[in-house]
């Protein structure tokens, strides 16, 4: 990616699956790792997790952290990533993988503008998957 990208989702995981998500994601979508740097030994709780990721999936850049503080709040279906598919059977495919360990929020149907679903992955990430074959 040789432009800037000014807005930059960022996922941040309480839990240590920071390069775990990542990973699956670039698999899932194809991308790649940009950029990795961790924790090291002045973090002991944190050793050797991901301190800031960078990757990139369908073309948009992703941060992505394990905290070394706890908070109050999580992960929230109410921001999404939404990913236009290029087929029924893309959509069924990722509809799939992200639902393994998650939960439907809105099952794949038709609801007047084309295949659509709604699924928070095994990770928390909101995902809503459309296939609109008219576009």
């Amino acid at each position: 990616m040789s432009e800037t990208q000014q807005l930059t989702p960022h996922m941040m995981f309480q839990n240590g699956h920071a390069e775990e998500a990542m990973n699956h994601y670039v698999k899932l979508f194809g991308g790649e790792v940009l950029t990795i740097n961790r924790y090291g030994a002045e973090t002991p709780d944190m050793d050797g997790k991901v301190m800031l990721a960078t990757f990139v999936i369908a073309g948009l850049r992703i941060n992505i952290m394990d905290s070394s503080i706890q908070h109050e709040f999580d992960l929230t279906p109410s921001m999404s990533l939404f990913f236009n598919c290029a087929s029924q059977e893309q959509l069924d495919q990722l509809w799939t993988a992200p639902s393994d360990g998650g939960a439907a929020l809105m099952p794949v149907e038709d609801y007047g503008f084309g295949p659509f679903g709604w699924v928070n992955d095994r990770y928390g990430i909101s995902w809503q998957l459309n296939y609109n074959p008219t576009a």
